[in-house]
């Protein structure tokens, strides 16, 4: 089942990143890219965002992945992902993970070139596949 959701996260380069800001949750569209392993996801974001202040306040994070955009709603599989927020301080690793992003989101250039751009990285801690309504599987990694 591990590969499975792994295999989802390759597949899609969309989701939706929750963070806390104080007790309330905050919930962002995001792009992202997974490295090979499928052990952390990478995004961009501004500094002087909500979500970036959330991430660097309270680094539990939350991301959703799903299939309703493919597939009939009763047999929606949706992927939640539980992970922590780390910042990425090696910049050889900053250039490959850009260069990464950027195959997939070409549109997102001049974001991602803006000096108030940060790269960020979610270490995945565990996943929880729904597979249609009632099939549910958690792993934790």
């Amino acid at each position: 089942m591990l590969e499975k959701m792994k295999a989802l996260v390759k597949e899609k380069s969309m989701c939706v990143l929750a963070t806390i800001a104080g007790a309330k949750p905050y919930c962002s569209l995001m792009a992202y890219v997974a490295d090979e392993s499928c052990e952390e996801i990478y995004m961009v974001t501004h500094r002087k965002t909500q979500k970036y202040q959330n991430l660097l306040d309270n680094p539990a994070v939350s991301l959703l992945i799903d299939t309703r955009e493919k597939t009939p709603r009763t047999q929606t599989q949706a992927l939640t992902v539980e992970g922590t927020f780390q910042s990425i301080a090696d910049e050889t690793k900053k250039i490959m993970i850009k260069e990464m992003f950027l195959k997939i989101h070409p549109h997102l250039k001049d974001f991602s070139d803006h000096p108030d751009a940060e790269l960020i990285c979610i270490k995945i801690n565990a996943f929880l596949f729904l597979n249609g309504l009632t099939d549910a599987h958690y792993v934790r990694l």
